[in-house]
């Protein structure tokens, strides 16, 4: 865990800066021949190739036939789930739903006097592929990767909605995540994980459809097989280990700031938790708590690493430079522990997301508030968004002249083709008008 005085007015200040900024850089990827070879491996062999892979690294006895969940195994799921769980998974849903539902686009047209038509016109795509981890071997099933990518994909309006998860060693699903899948729709589930999954979802294989987009996180063999494919398709993002940075002055609480970090920290060994405040005494109180909290943690090991190896707390000399310092990292989750956060919303320019005030944990972000959880890493927040509707919607131009219209635009049109050096787009409108 780095500790330091931060001023960026300063040459060591500029230098803490820039070390703390090489955090978020992503690791270094040994994987992408491994990547490489299972996509070539997928593309000309199929259902050959992705059972291979399967028996090898998820179930041994994984068949093809058993390759899609059967509707046995749909129905069967709901038996194996709690009320509890169906109440808070329709209260998940329907705050997902209403706040995905205003991001819709509408088609729309343009009139002009003289008969011209312009306009766009809006149509989902046709397949999504939505990617959801298997959540060490299905015991800690990953309900919120089905809802944040799969309700906008509804909302979108995609007419097929694959899903695709790795099966435990008995060749099962959670039934957390086949009923999650139902209760928004999506019945078209498969046995396939990591780099094959993906493949077999890019390239379609006898079994599993291909597909226009593919959403959902992973390990690093994920991500790379969806940077190695993003050429043919659409996919959500490139995204690195998962990031916080905790904006806090004197009206911070040390357990609420440090239980944040922790929830941060206890995804990857690679996360990256960062405290950045004006107050030197917050830092130590932060620090205490930090072990305090770490060893009621399930996963304490885990957080524990990457407090150690990728944990920041930095001292700023006062809020705006700690605002402008957030600026420049442009991290995945921005959180404003301080007095007026809404008075320092303005100022934030780049974030994937925004948590506001000391009542509004990212946790709450991750399941339940609303806005989608697929957000940008790496300092991409600066010119990337959010997973959205959008992902899943494709726009075509709409145009059409009259003749009039063609008579007023013609010389245009033939001058800056002219200029452009190209003679048949010129020609083609010379030749309509020829025409009586």
């Amino acid at each position: 865990m780095i500790i330091t005085p931060l001023t960026t007015q300063s040459t060591a200040g500029e230098e803490s800066l820039q070390k703390l900024l090489s955090r978020f850089q992503p690791a270094d990827n040994n994987c992408r021949d491994m990547v490489t070879d299972i996509l070539k491996e997928v593309k000309e062999r199929g259902d050959e190739a992705v059972l291979e892979y399967g028996r090898k690294f998820d179930s041994p006895d994984l068949a093809v036939e058993a390759l899609k969940v059967s509707s046995k195994e749909l129905k069967e799921a709901y038996e194996l789930v709690d009320e509890d769980f169906l109440v808070t998974l329709a209260k998940a849903i329907e705050r997902i739903q209403v706040f995905h539902e205003r991001e819709m686009e509408d088609s729309w047209m343009q009139t002009r006097e003289n008969g011209t038509i312009v306009g766009r016109m809006v149509r989902p795509v046709d397949a999504a592929g939505l990617y959801v981890p298997g959540g060490q071997g299905g015991s800690t099933p990953l309900v919120s990767s089905v809802l944040m990518n799969g309700i906008p994909a509804g909302i979108a309006g995609v007419s097929q909605r694959v899903m695709l998860t790795p099966p435990n060693k008995e060749g099962k699903v959670s039934p957390h995540l086949l009923v999650a899948a139902q209760e928004i729709g999506v019945v078209d589930i498969y046995k396939a994980g990591s780099a094959w999954g993906i493949a077999a979802l890019a390239y379609g294989t006898e079994t599993i459809p291909a597909v226009d987009v593919i959403v959902g996180p992973g390990n690093q063999f994920v991500t790379e097989a969806k940077s190695q494919v993003s050429h043919m398709l659409r996919i959500d993002m490139i995204a690195g280990p998962s990031e916080v940075l905790i904006v806090a002055d004197e009206s911070a609480k040390a357990n609420h700031v440090a239980a944040d970090m922790l929830a941060q920290a206890e995804h990857d060994p690679m996360a990256l938790a960062v405290l950045l405040t004006t107050q030197e005494s917050l830092a130590a109180e932060v620090l205490t708590e930090l072990d305090r909290q770490l060893t009621n943690l399930s996963r304490a090991d885990i957080a524990k690493k990457s407090l150690a190896d990728r944990g920041v707390i930095l001292i700023a000399e006062n809020l705006e430079e700690a605002i402008s310092i957030a600026n420049d990292i442009a991290i995945e989750h921005l959180e404003l522990m301080v007095k007026d956060p809404w008075g320092v919303l303005p100022q934030i320019r780049h974030a994937g997301a925004i948590f506001l005030g000391n009542h509004t944990p990212e946790a709450a972000g991750d399941y339940l508030a609303g806005p989608n959880h697929v957000l940008p890493t790496m300092g991409t927040a600066r010119y990337s968004s959010a997973l959205g509707v959008e992902t899943f919607l494709k726009k075509s131009s709409i145009i059409s002249y009259s003749r009039q219209a063609l008579e007023e635009d013609g010389d245009h049109i033939r001058l800056l083709a002219g200029l452009e050096g190209l003679t048949a787009h010129a020609a083609s409108v010379t030749e309509r008008l020829k025409d009586r």
